[in-house]
């Protein structure tokens, strides 16, 4: 496996010519990367400490608006600075570009240097810590799902994002021939992430036409959550250069399923999964019943940070494979929760819940917390669900809408005592503005069904 760069082999490469550029990205609210291309002397002899952005870079929205009613950055404060400080343990060779190598930065406060408390990667650090402190570490991975379409994102755009025509025309769910046909977008997407230092395992068709699935190897939780955004940049980036559009929306076309972002997690101590338990029911050992009952108990609350848009709801639906309900099953995929590996050393659980419009750094990070929730006060798992779960009367249901998963997160103690206040009302504000601007629009669906006849 390609190892990432390290900051001596950078200087080597920019000292000879190979690297010229190098790209210093932040993590912004929406799991995107955003930052600044340095010439890459530059980034050795001074940027490589710390570089500076506008603080509005963590309080906008998917148009790069700067919404109203942010309390850590606005118009009155005057949009200053943050730090953004290189972690030079992400540097990596970006091999689908030329010349260029890429490094992940924290965020600061400017006057202070301490964290900024609501970004992405602070957040999800926080659990770690607090995991860390009781001994034990988190293992993830995530699973990519995503569409390619046969024009590119400009001759789509140009025709007002209508008509769009997925890259095969039919369900090419494991299919071999069909996925050779796109070998020409995916086979570069697998070994530029590989050569990057992204241990990308494989990648398959999905279950519908033009969707595709790309499968990372665990690792640590913030390892985890570098590896899909860096992955899902680079997807875009390949695939707009092979003149082909991919789309990360949970749900471009009312009549195909959706596309989702399952997370799979166990958590280890010294070197062992803490999970498994070889002479206990299924292989769970009673910490791993204890996180699970604490992930199934607090999911409504943290919902939102799985499925932050109006767009994401669309995707829950019954017979597509998308849960509706928050139970758990063994080995069952109509279920919110999917018992994995059961009764084996690699025992884990998989939420089906997140959409592929997620923050991987986000998501991961409340579910650590509602895992930790329930390890601390213990809670009983729930016996599993068998069966049809769309069909499970008595389980409770997953927020159906933006707006409803607003509300179990303003209403949620939990979530306010394991992230903060400060941290809860930045997110709430993101998903209140992203129903506002919904609202305001006029959707052909509504013209269309009420133009003449009402």
């Amino acid at each position: 496996m390609p190892t990432p760069l390290t900051f001596d082999a950078l200087k080597a490469q920019v000292a000879d010519g190979s690297i010229d550029t190098v790209l210093a990205c932040l993590v912004d609210m929406q799991g995107r990367l955003m930052g600044k291309r340095f010439h890459a002397q530059t980034f050795v002899d001074s940027a490589y400490s710390e570089t500076h952005c506008c603080n509005y870079l963590l309080a906008t929205d998917l148009e790069m608006a700067t919404p109203d009613g942010f309390a850590a950055t606005n118009w009155a404060s005057g949009y200053g600075d943050y730090i953004m400080q290189p972690d030079l343990d992400t540097l990596r060779p970006v091999p689908w570009l030329e010349g260029t190598a890429m490094v992940l930065c924290d965020i600061l406060h400017h006057d202070t240097h301490a964290p900024v408390a609501h970004s992405p990667r602070a957040i999800l650090k926080a659990q770690i810590a607090k995991l860390d402190a009781m001994g034990l570490n988190a293992v993830m991975a995530t699973e990519l799902e995503f569409f390619l379409f046969a024009k590119s994102f400009e001759e789509i755009a140009r025709g007002g994002f209508r008509d769009l025509e997925p890259i095969s025309a039919y369900n090419e769910d494991y299919h071999i021939l069909q996925t050779t046909k796109e070998e020409g977008i995916m086979r570069p997407i697998r070994n530029h992430l590989y050569a990057a230092g992204i241990p990308v395992e494989g990648s398959k068709g999905e279950a519908e036409a033009g969707q595709e699935e790309l499968n990372i190897r665990y690792a640590a939780a913030l390892d985890c959550a570098d590896h899909h955004t860096i992955a899902k940049h680079a997807i875009k980036e390949i695939a707009w250069s092979k003149g082909h559009a991919v789309t990360f929306l949970p749900k471009w076309d009312a009549g195909k399923v959706g596309s989702s972002s399952h997370v799979h997690q166990s958590l280890w101590r010294d070197g062992t999964s803490a999970f498994h338990e070889p002479d206990a029911d299924l292989g769970m050992s009673d910490l791993m019943r204890h996180y699970m009952a604490g992930l199934i108990a607090y999911a409504p609350d943290y919902t939102y940070f799985l499925a932050p848009y109006v767009n994401s709801y669309k995707r829950f639906a019954k017979g597509t494979f998308a849960p509706t309900k928050t139970v758990w099953s063994i080995d069952n995929r109509t279920a919110g929760f999917r018992l994995c590996g059961a009764g084996t050393g690699g025992v884990r659980v998989e939420c089906r819940i997140g959409g592929s419009d997620m923050n991987p750094y986000l998501a991961q990070a409340v579910m650590l917390a509602a895992g930790i929730r329930g390890i601390e006060e213990k809670l009983d798992l729930p016996p599993p669900s068998s069966g049809d779960a769309y069909k499970d009367a008595e389980a409770a249901d997953i927020p159906q809408t933006l707006r409803a998963a607003t509300e179990t997160l303003r209403a949620s103690t939990f979530l306010r005592e394991a992230l903060g206040d400060e941290v809860i009302e930045h997110y709430l504000r993101s998903a209140t503005w992203e129903q506002e601007e919904f609202d305001r629009v006029v959707t052909d669906w509504e013209i269309a069904r009420g133009f003449e006849r009402a």
